[in-house]
């Protein structure tokens, strides 16, 4: 009998994506013929701009098939450049971006080239549950502050400040969240970025991967275009997943300072190499086509985010906040702890509630254990309205019959 390898230590320390967990699990159930509504991937259900898809059939048919700069060929580093100067006023060169195989490869690759043993890495929770488990995987210690829903789910200046020891290297700001929507106004950003600039060895590492969705005429900001002092020490990430439907497409990005930006390039020459040829062509035609159907789709986001919303405060033991961004909402089901199901299951975590829910009534969602705040649970509304609605009726129906 074969030896079994013995796994690293790194690995070890990190847990699987729960996300993904669910999403399996509901496809898993489907397959099976079993009606499951899954509201657990954060997956827009629109397709992709005919103008994006248009651009990646002339790619392949020119012959743009073969291996490019391992982080990104120039013109799709032209168009990011042109992006952050007409969407948030940055400035940067080609020299100063990375395009990664998509958003997460993004972070990861920053926190490779930074992280040593006993750096830590400030995470406001909720958070998405890759932040903790990537910095954990380049031997970085995740320092978690709370942000519940008495401070909107986002980082204050005194939480910001007390979380800061001499061994933090990173912040990681996520705004509009993942998996709250809440968003930073200006005024917020700019008081984090006050504290900020009292601890020069804080680098900030800011996820916008949901900038282009936000609603009710909320105004968008990232921190360095609020403070340009915080310029040189922040990694600016984005891609174009979530806005232009792409997230098969694999293409995130980012802006920073040159010598991280030429570190990642170095980690992605040993690793994966460069993002797909056909995908980055794609993704030039994204960023320099027409964006006006972005108010379009957003417009059925609020519409489902507001029906949502009202449904969940509708059900017995649940209440959630209105975000002012992305798909998500991240309802509380404190009111439900305690109680048990139609079938006879205890609902004495949010992780309880979400098992039930799933098998009683074959409605997906993900518990809020895995964002680092309990008991909630996060509902994506980027799938149909009508599958959305039938969504709350059975969970208002669970409510329900909670005894």
């Amino acid at each position: 009998m074969a030896t079994e390898i013995a796994l690293s230590k790194a690995v070890e320390r990190v847990q699987p994506s729960a996300t993904i967990a669910v999403t399996t699990k509901a496809n898993e159930m489907k397959r099976q013929g079993i009606d499951v509504i899954g509201l657990g991937a954060g997956e827009p259900d629109f397709d992709t701009p005919d103008h994006v898809k248009d651009a990646a059939i002339k790619a392949i048919n020119e012959g743009k098939t073969k291996y490019t700069p391992a982080d990104g060929i120039p013109e799709l580093k032209e168009a990011i450049c042109a992006k952050f100067k007409r969407d948030n006023d940055l400035e940067y060169t080609p020299a100063q971006i990375n395009v990664s195989p998509g958003g997460k490869a993004v972070l990861y690759n920053a926190f490779m080239a930074t992280l040593n043993p006993g750096d830590e890495v400030i995470v406001p929770a909720p958070y998405w549950v890759s932040y903790p488990e990537m910095a954990r995987l380049a031997g970085g210690d995740p320092v978690f502050v709370q942000c519940g829903p008495n401070s909107n789910y986002k980082l204050s200046p005194e939480a910001l400040e007390q979380a800061i020891t001499p061994k933090t290297k990173w912040l990681v700001l996520n705004s509009p969240s993942n998996p709250t929507g809440a968003a930073y106004t200006k005024d917020e950003l700019r008081a984090l970025a006050g504290v900020l600039l009292k601890h020069p060895q804080v680098w900030v590492m800011t996820d916008d991967m949901y900038e282009h969705l936000v609603y009710d005429g909320f105004e968008y900001w990232t921190i360095a275009q609020v403070e340009p002092k915080l310029y040189d020490r922040t990694l600016t990430v984005n891609g174009v997943s979530k806005a232009y439907a792409m997230t098969g497409w694999r293409i995130g990005y980012a802006g920073g300072p040159e010598k991280l930006i030429a570190t990642m390039r170095k980690i992605m020459s040993q690793s994966t190499s460069n993002p797909c040829s056909i995908s980055q062509w794609a993704s030039v035609a994204a960023l320099n086509g027409d964006h006006g159907f972005l108010a379009e789709r957003n417009k059925v986001f609020k519409q489902r985010r507001d029906m949502v919303v009202k449904a969940l405060n509708d059900c017995e033991g649940l209440t959630c906040a209105t975000p002012e961004g992305a798909f998500y909402v991240y309802p509380s089901c404190a009111g439900v702890i305690g109680k048990s199901s139609p079938k006879g299951t205890l609902i004495s975590s949010d992780k309880d509630f979400a098992t039930a829910l799933l098998e009683e009534e074959q409605v997906a969602v993900v518990f809020g254990e895995a964002f680092g705040l309990s008991p909630a649970f996060r509902i994506s509304y980027a799938t149909s309205t009508e599958a959305l609605e039938e969504a709350m009726t059975r969970i208002k129906r669970f409510c329900a019959a909670l005894k």
